[in-house]
């Protein structure tokens, strides 16, 4: 009964080593999702671009002030909805309750998985969510001390959509961390306004409170 034994343990031994070998191949991929890696720096950069050099290419305001609305818009979409999701496991969104009340909803992703995001990734979103929006404010400095006021609109466009991103994400990743330990699901999900919600708990607990006790 011996060997059969001694075989049986190194087929285990075999299938752990292999399994701990394709973990850590997987950690030390730089880039596992290249599409969205290039598109969360595509768009913004592109718009950074034309906006500095659109007068080479048109002498037409109205095309270049459309053409890089447009891509702030897309940029806007795509780290909001996509990239942040695959890159570092984030999202935020606004949703309207019953009573027509805005909430923002923040979300981080906490058991790490297949599809989680390595460290090259992480450095990449985080570096283009901050840079391009520095990169947009000296943009609106530049404007005013140039007296290019027709250009003041779009900057400030920009200014808002990069900078609502990269709001979000800063609430997403401190909600996240504060949240893990209390979380039970694969995502842990950050609501704004819990004051108001606790407050209308506590409501409900005293009426039914005062009704028991009648």
């Amino acid at each position: 009964g011996s060997p059969p034994q001694a075989l049986v343990d190194d087929t285990e031994d075999v299938s752990l080593d292999f399994g701990s070998e394709e973990e850590l191949a997987l950690r030390k991929a730089k880039i596992r999702h290249p599409l969205a890696t290039f598109f969360h720096l595509f768009f913004r950069v592109s718009a950074i671009i034309t906006y500095l050099f659109c007068d080479w290419f048109s002498n037409s305001f109205v095309a270049c002030f459309v053409t890089i609305l447009l891509l702030l818009s897309f940029d806007f979409w795509s780290v909001k909805n996509v990239t942040g999701r695959l890159l570092v496991g984030l999202h935020w969104w606004n949703q309207i309750d019953e009573d027509g009340k805005s909430h923002w909803v923040f979300e981080a992703r906490r058991v790490p998985t297949r599809a989680a995001s390595t460290e090259a990734e992480a450095r990449i979103f985080w570096l283009g969510l901050i840079i391009c929006p520095v990169i947009w404010t000296v943009f609106f400095f530049s404007t005013l001390f140039s007296l290019k006021l027709k250009w003041l609109a779009l900057v400030i466009a920009g200014i808002s959509l990069q900078t609502a991103n990269l709001y979000g994400y800063i609430h997403c990743k401190l909600g996240g961390h504060k949240s893990t330990r209390r979380a039970t699901s694969s995502f842990v999900t950050a609501d704004v306004p819990k004051r108001q919600a606790r407050r209308t708990a506590e409501d409900h607990t005293e009426e039914h409170g005062k009704t028991g006790t009648r």
